[in-house]
């Protein structure tokens, strides 16, 4: 089959896409240089006027920011590995046709994505459980996440159904062939939505702000937006300014991310569609 020629509509889309990437690509470049560079300015610089990581080292050297980094790793490691746990159990459940109540369960499930309790409810069961002002206020709610359940279960939909009948067949238990079949054959669904799980606990601030209320209880992001807000800026070394320091705590927020997700995107690009075509 001869390859397709490129034409006009072609074109558009590819001139379309750089500038989208610009658009995004610019502020981040801006924010990089401003902290590198030791020399307060406004504007667009392409290159640092006095070039230092002595920002960096202000954001990792001191305790106030420290210990809420790693409040953010503690709670999006655990996270996301709970979050991974109840999403794969549940769409494993699922897909167990014979189980009775089965239809119902999934119907209560996808009721949930349509209504929910709301922020007071949720606040109240919390508090009624004593669960404010523990990392648990902020690991549990996000973990129980059906949008990722459902995709998790149309992915172990698409495995095939000989598989289990075989596996059934040599006297392997349910567990069993979870463990051993159907978590190994879904390598690029759990890395996907592992990676959903990550970026959120990662980023969550309503939650920090709605059921932390002791400082030493909260994530990096929390402090990040003190910083920035100018409330609770870090004492600057090595001659770094306020500015500096703030751009610094910017690009520390998103480089963890930014050094993860090359080695997950080949996951990533194979379970980015899951579920979305049926045979």
């Amino acid at each position: 089959m001869r390859p397709r020629k490129a034409g006009l509509a072609d074109y558009v889309i590819v001139a379309v896409f750089i500038v989208i990437c610009f658009i995004m690509i610019i502020p981040i470049y801006k924010v990089l240089i401003d902290s590198l560079d030791l020399k307060t300015a406004y504007g667009m610089k392409l290159f640092p006027e006095q070039f230092g990581l002595a920002g960096y080292i202000s954001v990792f050297t001191n305790p106030t920011l420290y210990g809420p980094f790693l409040i953010s790793v503690i709670a999006t490691v655990s996270g996301t590995f709970m979050g991974l746990a109840i999403s794969t159990l549940g769409a494993y459940v699922l897909i167990q046709w014979d189980m009775p109540g089965r239809t119902l369960l999934a119907n209560i499930l996808l009721f949930t994505m349509i209504f929910s309790g709301g922020m007071i409810p949720t606040y109240l069961v919390l508090s009624s459980l004593h669960l404010t002002n523990t990392l648990w206020a902020v690991i549990l709610p996000p973990a129980i996440n059906v949008y990722n359940l459902v995709l998790m279960r149309n992915f172990f939909e698409g495995i095939p159904t000989a598989l289990f009948e075989s596996a059934e067949i040599d006297g392997c238990s349910p567990m069993k062939i979870f463990f051993g079949i159907v978590l190994p054959l879904s390598k690029a669904a759990l890395t996907s939505i592992g990676l959903m799980f990550a970026v959120s606990y990662w980023n969550d601030y309503t939650n920090y702000k709605l059921y932390i209320t002791k400082q030493n209880l909260y994530n990096f992001q929390m402090k990040l937006r003190s910083l920035i807000m100018g409330s609770d800026l870090p004492t600057a070394v090595g001659g770094a300014t306020e500015n500096t320091v703030k751009n610094a705590a910017v690009i520390v927020a998103i480089l963890p991310f930014m050094i993860i997700y090359p080695f997950c995107q080949q996951y990533f690009i194979q379970g980015v569609n899951i579920g979305a075509v049926k045979e």
